[in-house]
């Protein structure tokens, strides 16, 4: 049976399993816990959910927003699935300034994520802003708790980046379903099955 500290398989979208360069061995990898328990991302779905999907993500990658809408479908549609956004603004700009926002945003957490997630094209601080002021938020209010809780959310930042390293991982999106790791963009019929095969190996 899969434990939360068994360490993650790196593979393709097609799920064939891939030698990761440069790693000297497994013992290298970050383990299940740490990428898709970290105590301090929210997570969404069933918390309690048989298959965890996590997805390396920036707010100004076309792919990731464009499939959004898909993956929280997938969620929405199987009760047993668990999902944990895993801020890595590569993009850097507004990129880091939303995860800040969005990351100190409390129970309005998914509310900010999917406002952000719902836009095209890069972005502005100023975007970011507006966007969240049409969602019923409050920009001003989130700054100001973002910098009150710096330490929290700097270390959910850079423990994604060092997670996104070890795995030799060069862009978003990047999602990891189960125990798989699954480079680039996956619809929903990708997903479905992703979370099939997760099911699958668990048991």
């Amino acid at each position: 049976m899969l434990k939360r500290r068994d360490l993650l398989i790196g593979a393709a979208s097609s799920a064939a399993v891939l030698a990761m360069p440069g790693v000297a061995s497994a013992q290298s990898f970050p383990t299940v816990e740490e990428v898709l328990f970290d105590p301090e991302i929210p997570a969404q779905g069933n918390p309690e959910g048989k298959v965890t999907i996590g997805e390396f993500f920036d707010y100004q990658c076309p792919f990731c927003k464009r499939g959004h809408d898909d993956l929280m479908k997938v969620v929405e549609d199987n009760d047993d699935v668990r999902l944990v956004m895993k801020d890595w603004p590569i993009f850097r700009g507004a990129s880091v300034y939303a995860s800040n926002l969005v990351l100190a945003a409390g129970n309005r957490y998914e509310d900010a994520l999917h406002a952000i997630m719902a836009t095209s094209g890069k972005l502005t601080n100023e975007d970011v802003d507006r966007v969240l002021e049409e969602a019923g938020l409050d920009p001003a209010a989130l700054l100001a708790a973002a910098k009150a809780d710096a330490r929290r959310i700097d270390g959910i930042l850079l423990r994604n980046m060092s997670q996104a390293s070890a795995f030799g991982l060069s862009g978003t999106p990047v999602f990891i379903v189960g125990r798989q790791l699954y480079n680039g963009a996956m619809d929903r019929q990708a997903l479905e099955e992703a979370v099939a095969a997760a099911r699958d190996n668990s048991s």
